[in-house]
């Protein structure tokens, strides 16, 4: 096995069905390579809900995972609005997702505060319409 397995997915900001496969397909890799549960579901969750802020917010984006030896490394990467106050999005049932976005049962504020939460670091990197890159690890 490579030093570093990497995956790239492109995250399509127009269709919320389409919102979290690359989340799965990484879940099912991690399942083949024999990574254990907790990890695997860490890495899942973190990743699942900053797809769907991709979408809610920034109109798609990338995500690029890197599985090393220490550590998974999650990369997340969109053109968006970027993100005002970075302590304020942090905060749980903090929002700015429209109310159409809403009646569909996503934007309830808990996207950021789920990504730190599932993760060992989190490090976000944002310029005002610009966009944003966050970068999680899952310690191994």
């Amino acid at each position: 096995m490579p030093d570093v397995l990497k995956f790239h997915f492109d995250v399509d900001g127009s269709d919320f069905s389409s919102a979290g496969e690359a989340s799965v397909l990484v879940k099912k890799k991690l399942r083949q390579l024999g990574y254990p549960a907790d990890i695997i579901r860490k890495v899942s969750i973190a990743m699942y809900e900053g797809e769907i802020n991709m979408v809610i917010h920034a109109n798609g984006g990338t995500a690029d995972v890197e599985v090393g030896e220490k550590d998974i490394t999650i990369i997340l990467k969109d053109e968006g609005p970027g993100i005002p106050d970075i302590s304020l999005a942090m905060q749980e049932g903090y929002s700015t997702a429209r109310e159409n976005i809403r009646v569909l049962g996503f934007g309830a504020g808990m996207g950021l505060p789920n990504m730190k939460k599932y993760t060992d670091s989190m490090d976000i990197d944002t310029v005002i319409g610009k966009g944003t890159t966050i970068t999680m690890k899952v310690n191994l």
